[in-house]
């Protein structure tokens, strides 16, 4: 009996001030040198034997007083490791899909940060009955759960600062986890963040259509029909409209951003590996390349997933590939075996993808706009709110979200202006910015959609600037 007792005291002695000794990462693979600061990997486990996989890296700062800041990539169905890996981590993949260099930028300069991948299914996060079909509403209660797990395991962190941060279909996954978080008082909520989100289907299409023509994608004759058979009284509807004309001239927007080869994560960069078809058959396997967030309210839209679901029937393995990426060294590193026992991945998780075509094919989309998110939010008048977007991406464009912003109507505290940064050539624009009473709208002037990739010097200013609640 006393030792039972020792036992079960040691253990909530350990609980009580100690993150999980066995899930700390002692040795990582790919790095010439082991990093300073402590990192731990493993799983979270959330309701109906769902284990969502997390990566948590602690402040090379002050861990103890840093904020804790949680990640989230989108898709739906795409994994937070690749947020981790190639945009503001601590460690980015190089080339070979070996080793990992130092990142001079990254985000756990100044605060811990927890990147999870959910739901169930995406990258190494599994479910016990392997089903992985989803929606909105499991997915925020999922991430809350895994949260209030998070701080069991790591009770030393639980009166931190925290930051709810993501990304694309963050746009969704944070405000509607952050309107769970702030009814728990036992989460020091303090602010939210989201990059190039999808933040309205409605917004996002109409002001996509704008965006394209003023980049030069259109042409006049296309621009001079959208605005005969989808505008009225000076008001364009390009996301529902009944008209078929409309339909049909939006259809043609749709194959040019998105099917001539373009890159529609940044304009202005090249495509990796090439211009690809949306579908495509490699080795024997279906590959997708439409993560289907754009114009889904159009019939033909509709008819497209079915298409898809049909020919995925047909066979036995499925990838889905946003289109312009370049996965690969991403992919070769994590399911190097000595890397998984490094991270401590279940041998029950499946081979470590970017993204979940199984995931993304059964999901739920529930929330059109987050518009009642952010107004509750807003309502406290105590929350730190960031909307930042690269101004060069597509897929998520700045237009959209800048409007979605304005149709808050928040009191403007700082009309819009640029924003300035350091760099090795002097003082620079970052942006734009234009601050409301508890939200901000901000431009990354040349950024595409995976903001801290393409300009990791502005979007640590942004960062640090919306952690330590100072101007932008």
């Amino acid at each position: 009996m006393r030792v039972l007792l020792l036992c079960y005291f040691l253990s909530s002695l350990l609980g009580a001030d100690a993150a999980p000794a066995a899930d700390e990462v002692t040795y990582l693979p790919g790095l010439q040198k082991q990093p300073s600061f402590r990192h731990y990997s493993g799983y979270l486990s959330v309701a109906d034997g769902k284990h969502l996989h997390y990566w948590f890296v602690e402040s090379q700062n002050n861990p103890s007083s840093d904020p804790v800041v949680l990640w989230l990539n989108g898709g739906p169905g795409c994994s937070s490791l690749d947020g981790l890996l190639t945009e503001h981590g601590p460690f980015l993949i190089q080339d070979d899909g070996v080793t990992l260099q130092y990142n001079p930028y990254s985000w756990n300069k100044i605060a811990n940060i927890l990147y999870l991948e959910s739901p169930a299914g995406v990258g190494f996060s599994y479910s016990d009955d392997q089903k992985y079909g989803t929606n909105d509403t499991e997915v925020s209660m999922a991430n809350y759960l895994a949260l209030k797990e998070f701080f069991h395991l790591f009770p030393e962190f639980s009166k931190n600062e925290l930051f709810l941060t993501g990304e694309s279909y963050g746009g969704i996954y944070i405000p509607t986890l952050a309107e769970r978080v702030m009814e728990d008082t036992s989460l020091n909520l303090q602010g939210v963040a989201v990059g190039n989100g999808l933040s309205s289907y409605e917004m996002n299409d109409n002001s996509l259509v704008y965006f394209a023509y003023y980049h030069g994608l259109l042409g006049s004759r296309l621009w001079t029909e959208l605005r005969i058979f989808c505008c009225k009284d000076g008001m364009c509807n390009f996301y529902n409209n009944p008209d078929q004309n409309c339909t049909s001239s939006v259809s043609e927007v749709r194959d040019i951003v998105y099917a001539s080869g373009l890159n529609m994560y940044n304009l202005y960069a090249s495509c990796p590996g090439g211009v690809s078809q949306k579908v495509s058959i490699e080795q024997g396997q279906l590959v997708i390349r439409d993560l289907g967030n754009l114009f889904i309210n159009h019939q033909w839209t509709q008819l497209w997933s079915q298409k898809l679901r049909g020919m995925a029937s047909l066979h036995e393995s499925i990838r889905l590939e946003p289109p312009c990426t370049n996965s690969t060294p991403s992919t070769l590193y994590l399911n190097n075996p000595y890397v998984r026992a490094a991270l401590h991945i279940s041998p029950k998780a499946l081979q470590w993808t970017i993204c979940s075509a199984d995931v993304n094919m059964n999901y739920g989309r529930i929330y059109l706009d987050v518009m009642k998110q952010y107004l509750k939010l807003l309502s406290a008048l105590k929350y730190r709110v960031l909307v930042y977007n690269g101004d060069v991406d597509m897929a998520c464009n700045f237009m959209g979200d800048e409007w979605f912003v304005e149709s808050l109507h928040q009191q403007v505290e700082v009309e819009r202006r640029p924003w300035f940064y350091n760099d090795e050539s002097g003082h620079q624009v970052g942006g734009f910015v234009k601050e409301f009473s508890n939200i901000a709208f901000l431009t990354v002037k040349g950024a595409g959609h995976m903001v801290p990739s393409d300009k990791p010097i502005a979007a640590f200013a942004m960062f640090t600037r919306f952690i330590k609640r100072l101007p932008y």
